[in-house]
């Protein structure tokens, strides 16, 4: 039964550490772990979720796209456009902060699925942007590294 995981929140010394790719003859066996961010992304209202949030450095992200929730394991980007865009942006790891990002507008991005088969996607927009924002997570960069405008909204 899959169960919600507590996020690592700024500062911490795990955000900030680079994440180790996963062979591929071990990937069956982090399914579980898979199962339990996909949960706790969801419960949270993210639309997306890197493994340093969790507390684990490996290469893992869970994204929420628009046909569903995908698991990519040791993503990389291999192609970026040249056309750079603002857009906002805000992290679960950095709660209630706010930021202005300059992203490529689009990217493609090679990994690996839950069962270690190998993908490429192209992502423009959104997409693209939260692939960039997760795999920063993965190399131990957080969005307000990049960000302008830094916004911090008062907890209620």
């Amino acid at each position: 039964m899959p169960k919600i995981l507590e996020i690592i929140t700024n500062p911490n010394k795990i955000l900030r550490q680079k994440s180790e790719n996963i062979k591929s003859d071990k990937i069956q066996e982090y399914d579980e772990l898979i199962n339990d961010m996909v949960l706790s992304m969801v419960k949270l209202d993210g639309i997306g979720l890197a493994a340093p949030q969790i507390g684990k450095n490996i290469k893992i992200v869970i994204i929420n796209m628009r046909n569903g929730v995908v698991a990519m394991i040791n993503p990389k980007i291999l192609k970026k456009s040249i056309f750079k865009e603002w857009g906002e942006e805000g992290c679960l790891s950095v709660p209630n902060t706010f930021g202005k990002v300059r992203r490529y507008k689009k990217v493609t991005c090679e990994y690996l699925d839950r069962t270690g088969i190998k993908h490429k996607i192209e992502a423009k927009g959104l997409m693209a942007r939260v692939i960039q924002h997760e795999i920063d997570h993965l190399n131990g960069i957080l969005f307000i590294d990049l960000a302008k405008n830094i916004k911090t909204l008062k907890q209620a």
